[in-house]
């Protein structure tokens, strides 16, 4: 299935501290658009073991965009009330006091420094001791609530991407459309175009011919309508857009066989959608009429929307 890359997921799971005592773990999954698949984790120490399996198992998931996890946890209120004893912090009194005998030398060194806050003291390492639980239950937590957070992540993404694979597609054929209607007026352009040219190479040769003395009044000499004849079948061959019709076709068909297969197909797209660029400007160069001018323009203006939806597909 097509996804995008932009997304949300978010999962909860608790863990055991001890004693009766249960923290509530958030893991929060996040992605945004990027050409590559860039990680980014944002963890509490105590979660800090389980990053190894939460990137393995986004690269596992994932092929592209930027994704960033984020674990927070509190202590759980009900269980919280059931062992008082152990869920409220305590003070580590040894370790407060090597603090003052630390902030009583500095002084003595740096008068002006000041004494310690209130907020400084208590966010000292090691000054409040908190219940923690095991390594091994974090870890394990972790990785449970960041699978289901990844699991969610992903189902937005896939939501997301049929809505965008759906939007693509009304683009797509609106420029078949375009092309469908164009196409067969085209030599009736090239031959009204040819015409024109004709007579004002005509003009501009019998009347420099005329100059000459070489002419007389109204008769165009042979040798004049051969390099008449020989401009125009030039000029048609430069301004010849069969091609640039035949590969916006395949490439507009690539775009519609690509939308309807599976997996990441962002880069794919976003090629085509630069051959798609490149034959509607060579189209508009080699315009023979104001209707051919403006066909142009509207199917650059459906591949940069085009364009701009693809930068979302993963």
């Amino acid at each position: 299935m097509i996804s995008s890359m932009t997304g949300y997921g978010s999962a909860s799971r608790p863990v055991s501290l001890g004693a009766g005592v249960v923290a509530d773990l958030q893991v929060e999954c996040r992605a945004v658009n990027s050409r590559f698949l860039d990680l980014g984790f944002r963890l509490p120490d105590e979660c800090r073991g389980a990053e190894p399996l939460l990137r393995e198992m986004a690269t596992q998931a994932l092929a592209r965009g930027k994704v960033e996890f984020r674990a927070a946890w509190r202590i759980n209120a009900s269980s919280a009330a059931t062992s008082p004893s152990r869920a409220t912090s305590t003070l580590n009194h040894e370790r407060l006091a090597a603090l003052k005998a630390l902030q009583s030398e500095v002084l003595n060194t740096f008068p002006q420094a000041g004494d310690l806050r209130m907020a400084d003291i208590l966010r000292w390492p090691g000054v409040v001791n908190e219940p923690r639980g095991e390594e091994e239950g974090w870890i394990g937590a972790t990785a449970e609530a960041a699978k289901a957070a990844l699991n969610a992540l992903m189902a937005s993404r896939a939501a997301e991407g049929a809505a965008l694979v759906g939007v693509l597609q009304a683009i797509a054929q609106q420029m078949q459309a375009i092309i469908a209607s164009l196409e067969p007026r085209i030599p009736e352009y090239v031959q009204q175009y040819q015409d024109k040219l004709s007579a004002r190479l005509a003009e501009a040769l019998t009347g420099q011919s005329s100059q000459q003395g070489s002419l007389s009044s109204g008769i165009v000499p042979a040798e004049v309508l051969d390099r008449i004849r020989q401009e125009v079948v030039l000029y048609a061959v430069k301004i010849d857009v069969a091609e640039e019709f035949a590969r916006l076709k395949t490439h507009l068909q690539a775009v519609t066989t690509a939308l309807k297969g599976k997996g990441p197909v962002g880069k794919r797209l976003d090629f085509l959608m630069q051959e798609l660029n490149r034959e509607a400007n060579t189209l508009s160069s080699k315009s023979v009429s104001d209707e051919c001018t403006a066909a142009a323009v509207e199917l650059k203006l459906l591949i940069e929307q085009m364009r701009e939806q693809v930068q979302n597909l993963e």
